[in-house]
């Protein structure tokens, strides 16, 4: 059969497709998501057959190729799980919690949270590195002071996006610049003008929420001291400790490659479990493949603690390798340009091409379910729009790190959404409404569009562009 462009009706199909068994699955039979996005791939699949735009041998190239670009978000996934498995063994997640429950004042616990991940971010330009490092332990932190878990992960996720977009050393603030064409330092002080205001309404609310949350004495004094008292009396209490997820940061800092430094990190915990703690060999290696199980006889304690290992990972490794088989259909069959270019019929106006630049890297993160799909194909598709109409490339860059790195934590079947989830222990869409500075970012870029308040123009004079003053 002859290989064509798919219409937009058949493009549209697959993720009709998809709404509908995921809102079925989800909502009505209370199922995982995993069985419903596959299910929806072979639909897909079946689609793009049936149009002529793709065959087989294609569509499986397809889905190769973009698993294969999710394999290191995958193998450092499965690190992760033995870092948190090594490093609550080892008393280095207890003694963080420890110090943090004496430290911490509970009514300042939330926006401390957005500051501290904010400030690891931007030094590691790691999102992923933030959360399951010092991540990991606010939570615990968060927990003893008696605050829900999913507000304490959308302050976690707000100061850990916070680097990931202005970072010069994140992937995701070199590619969105590369993408639109853009300097790099160009595209992170342009960036200020939507950060800035997004992450002072993120610390107020923070702020607001904790206050809330902390007045008329529901912070119990008692529960923490007995949350203290249990664990300096079921692990060494060594300030010590901390010396190895500071280790791991500096070697993230310090341009170690991601998969050997932390893996490095879930050994150095495994010797601090033996050496500190006094583990038995055996007990380090059980906890890096199947994480720690807590006896302390405190069942709050018991719960917080009782995660992390390799095999606690594999939920989430099969979720993103469901994604990236619907994606890899959807992007190889060219349905998902399809349905982007139609978008671009619309963008008619400054304003309108800007939220159509917003939109369309949300849409991928959600079919795709990879943000780097979602900056490298709108970044594609509307760089010569941008230049047709005068703009210069950085409001592209912009809008792309607005939207496609700032939705990409808030969709469970994303790479990062599904990593966050099972870094902080949090079930689908409930931390979302609490990651203020990500659903805040791309409202800005869209009202500055509208505005054209902080969007800047070219001109072009024989075949050169320069910047209008």
């Amino acid at each position: 059969m002859k290989k064509k462009q798919v219409t937009l009706y058949y493009a549209l199909l697959p993720v009709v497709f998809l709404v509908v068994t995921l809102y079925y699955s989800v909502q009505v039979a209370k199922l995982d998501v995993h069985i419903p996005i596959f299910i929806s791939a072979i639909f897909a699949a079946l689609v793009a057959k049936v149009s002529g735009c793709a065959t087989w041998n294609e569509l499986e190239d397809g889905v190769v190729d973009t698993i294969k670009m999710s394999m290191r978000a995958i193998l450092i996934l499965m690190i992760i799980g033995m870092v948190i498995g090594s490093w609550i063994l080892s008393g280095v997640v207890p003694t963080m919690i420890y110090y943090g429950l004496k430290i911490i004042h509970p009514t300042v616990f939330l926006p401390v949270t957005v500051v501290i991940c904010s400030i690891v971010s931007i030094a590691t330009g790691s999102s992923w590195s933030t959360a399951s490092t010092v991540g990991i332990a606010l939570v615990g932190i968060g927990e003893g002071l008696g605050l829900p878990r999913p507000i304490i992960a959308g302050a976690i996720i707000s100061g850990a996006y916070f680097g990931d977009k202005l970072s010069p050393m994140s992937d995701t603030t070199t590619l969105a610049p590369a993408m639109a064409g853009s300097n790099l330092f160009e595209h992170i002080k342009h960036m200020l003008y939507t950060t800035v205001p997004a992450y002072t309404i993120t610390l107020i609310s923070f702020v607001i929420l904790g206050l809330k949350k902390t007045a008329g004495g529901e912070v119990d004094i008692a529960q923490i001291n007995e949350i203290l008292d249990t664990l300096s009396g079921a692990f060494n209490i060594n300030p010590f400790l901390l010396l190895i997820p500071a280790f791991v940061i500096g070697m993230v800092i310090m341009k170690v490659p991601a998969i050997p430094g932390l893996f490095i990190g879930s050994l150095i915990g495994s010797g601090a479990a033996v050496l500190v703690q006094g583990a038995s060999l055996k007990e380090a290696l059980y906890s890096l493949h199947y994480g720690y199980v807590g006896n302390t006889g405190m069942p709050m304690v018991d719960e917080l603690l009782t995660r992390g290992g390799l095999d606690s990972m594999m939920w989430t490794v099969s979720l993103i390798l469901c994604a990236m088989t619907f994606g890899g259909i959807m992007e190889k069959s060219g349905m998902l340009g399809r349905i982007a270019q139609e978008i671009l019929k619309f963008a008619n106006t400054d304003g309108k091409l800007i939220l159509a630049t917003i939109l369309t890297p949300i849409f991928v993160n959600n079919v795709a379910g990879d943000q780097y799909l979602s900056i490298v194909i709108p970044g594609r598709m509307f760089k010569e729009s941008y230049e047709e109409r005068g703009l210069a490339a950085k409001n592209l860059s912009r809008a792309l790190e607005d939207s496609g790195t700032m939705s990409s934590p808030l969709v469970p079947w994303n790479t990062c959404g599904a990593f966050m989830m099972s870094a902080l222990g949090v079930g689908p869409w409930v931390y979302v409404p609490y990651c203020f500075f990500n659903l805040i970012s791309p409202i800005l870029s869209i009202i500055y569009g509208f505005t054209g308040f902080t969007i800047e123009k070219i001109k072009v004079t024989t075949q050169l562009y320069s910047y209008k003053k």
